[in-house]
């Protein structure tokens, strides 16, 4: 970061950015919007979309919202979403978000800690939850709902407790206002626009990682700007391109990536986190531009998979004959690109010749493979992608593989809601698989000696050298909301945010990640274990949906299993295994023989692992793990949570 300035390249603030692409580029479109009634696409113009937010800037207004209040917005992805977060920028108001499969306790915590008066919510269901116990949020006194109720939810838009308002409605009245006198209205509400300095608070993100303790980061408008004047030297967009909103927009992830649209002029379009969802968008909208968690990526690459095994035939040959050569192909491409990744020192010279004569003698298989088979993929996810980007935890290699292999040129992008998000990414021109790329010019990043988590020693450690991962920069986060004991323990006094990330910086400049600080499991003989690299193998199994590996203070370690129920419903078919249940098939003494196998194949001394981080006893789950409960938002998994949860199978393990 030495050479950085923040050049304000853009406004001061996100508010005055749409305010300037909206004068700019009135007729461009900004969003397209899902009809329910038949799943098209509707367009609308940064003009209308900037109209809306001066109209319920206005009503918002009128209610009573002033500068540095906090307002809540539990609502997924929607086009109203955006508008609402920019009508509370323009007024200095700060937004506090959350998805919708939030249960009622988060959601009451978050809105009370935040002393939150004005709430909205994309449903009635969201507001009932908070109903079920208003004495946790006793501030609240009125929600405005984005979908109009249906008949049986009278009673909750009529409840005595809290005031309700449509969204409809509250935005006609500001539409009503607006129109009355444009150009006075207008200019009232830019100038409040104007007041808002990029230090103030943009947002408060409750996040509860891997901990389940609710915590609020304060991100400001700089957080957020100082990225968007580097992001285009990442993401080379043009004007009218496409991007498609999968992930949760209220995230950090997204939210980064809801900002860039207007600073490139772009446009976006809105979608859902559902692997089948979401492609069937891609096929409809087309996009240029995508980003989405490492978890939707594999569920792209298992639903490929699922399609082409079910037809057979043609596509199922050129799945079994093209595959395989075409991630040797990406590889030995790599290799005389230079794109290995430097986490020692390498040989350029060498690599070049040993890469060169694999990659003559795949080049046309992978041609062919390309005519036959890859590019029927990329059309079938709309033909037009450019760029996708992967980020919120650890893309599987495999998965990374599979869509280099049939022509997709995915980044790994890597950061935390405390950093706004981004602190790396892989750069399009040189994207080298197994790092997380380049460190983002607006911050500095780097790696020190770790004992358990803690920093042993400040100094930086030199490239190659593993240690704790730390970061400084204008992106950082202002703090927790209310909890300045726990910003300490994360930033020190020179402004050093510990990631809580193991990685190391390669010899060319970039980051690679190696496991997280705070998960590592320590066994009873002293051996430090990063349970992520282990749950990332055994995930690669298409018998496999997800894993958490545990074994704190024990011998050997033990790992919890969702199997893949299509997957193993086959193979007992297949079989001929006799069964009631799923629940009864998952007890089966040939189905745990056939799942130690796998286990064992995947994770041995033979595949690179220590004989320490074999499993030794593991136990299968019927059911998935959840967003909102075993899951954060983005896809994590919350340990403590699990553990609770399956505490009678962890027992059965280490029993």
């Amino acid at each position: 970061m030495a050479n950085f300035t923040f050049n304000r390249a853009f406004p001061k603030n996100l508010a005055l950015l749409f305010k300037e692409r909206a004068h700019e580029i009135p007729d461009d479109v900004f969003q397209y919007s899902k009809m329910e009634r038949d799943g098209d696409f509707l367009p609308y113009t940064y003009g209308q979309v900037y109209d809306e937010v001066i109209s319920l800037a206005l009503a918002l207004q009128k209610m009573g919202i002033k500068r540095g209040q906090n307002v809540g917005l539990i609502s997924d992805n929607r086009r109203e979403w955006a508008v609402t977060d920019y009508a509370i920028l323009s007024l200095g108001a700060t937004d506090v978000p959350r998805g919708c499969d939030s249960m009622g306790t988060e959601i009451r915590f978050i809105l009370n800690f935040a002393d939150v008066e004005i709430s909205f919510f994309e449903t009635p269901h969201q507001l009932e939850k908070v109903l079920e116990n208003t004495d946790e949020c006793p501030n609240l006194k009125t929600a405005i709902i984005y979908k109009k109720p249906s008949k049986s939810e009278d009673e909750i838009i009529n409840n005595k407790k809290i005031k309700v308002i449509l969204y409809k409605d509250l935005l006609k009245e500001g539409k009503e206002i607006f129109e009355a006198d444009k150009e006075k209205f207008r200019a009232q509400i830019e100038a409040e626009m104007d007041k808002t300095e990029t230090d103030d608070i943009a947002t408060i993100i409750f996040t509860s990682g891997t901990t389940g303790t609710p915590k609020g980061v304060m991100l400001s408008h700089r957080n957020y700007i100082a990225q968007l004047e580097v992001f285009h030297n990442f993401f080379p967009c043009k004007r009218g391109e496409t991007w498609l909103s999968v992930l949760p927009v209220w995230h950090s992830y997204e939210r980064a990536f809801q900002y860039l649209v207007p600073a490139l002029k772009t446009n976006i379009a809105y979608s859902k986190p559902v692997a089948q969802v979401m492609i069937t968008d891609m096929e409809k909208i087309k996009p240029h531009w995508l980003c989405a968690v490492p978890r939707l990526w594999d569920a792209i690459a298992k639903n490929i998979d699922r399609t082409v095994h079910k037809h057979k035939g043609f596509d199922l040959f050129c799945y079994n004959t093209f595959i395989k050569p075409g991630i040797a192909y990406a590889h030995f491409r790599d290799m005389i690109r230079g794109w290995i990744v430097q986490d020692k020192k390498r040989n350029r010279f060498a690599d070049f010749l040993i890469g060169i004569f694999p990659f003559l003698f795949l080049w046309p298989i992978h041609a062919l493979g390309d005519i036959c088979f890859f590019n029927r993929v990329r059309k079938g996810l709309g033909g037009r992608i450019k760029i996708a980007v992967s980020g919120g935890g650890a893309l599987q290699r495999e998965v990374n593989d599979f869509f280099r292999s049939v022509g997709f040129n995915l980044l790994e992008a890597y950061g935390l809601t405390e950093t706004a998000p981004v602190l790396s990414v892989r750069h399009y021109k040189n994207p080298r698989p197994g790092c997380v790329g380049a460190i983002m010019p607006s911050c500095e990043v780097k790696i020190v000696r770790e004992e358990n988590g803690i920093i042993a020693d400040s100094a930086p450690l030199a490239p190659g050298q593993k240690g704790l991962v730390l970061a400084r920069g204008e992106q950082i986060m202002k703090g927790y909301y209310k909890r300045p004991d726990l910003t300490e323990k994360i930033i020190d006094s020179e402004g050093w945010l510990n990631t809580g990330d193991l990685g190391l910086l390669t010899f060319d400049g970039e980051l690679k990640l190696t496991g997280r600080a705070k998960d590592t499991i320590v066994l009873l003989g002293g051996e430090n274990i990063e349970p992520a690299v282990i749950e990332r193998a055994i995930n690669a199994s298409d018998y496999i949906d997800s894993s958490i590996v545990m074994g704190q203070d024990k011998n050997y370690l033990g790992c919890l299993i969702v199997a893949t129920k299509d997957k193993i419903e086959d193979y007992a078919k297949q079989n001929k295994i006799e069964y009631s249940s799923y629940a009864e098939l998952l007890q089966k003494e040939e189905i745990n023989a056939f799942y130690s196998k796998i286990i064992h194949s995947l994770v041995s001394v033979s595949t690179g692992f220590r004989s320490c981080e074999r499993i030794n006893k593991f136990v299968l789950l019927s059911d998935p793990f959840k967003t909102g409960e075993e899951l954060s938002a983005k896809g994590e998994m919350i340990r403590a949570k699990i553990v609770k949860k399956y505490e009678k199978e962890v027992e059965s393990m280490f029993d």
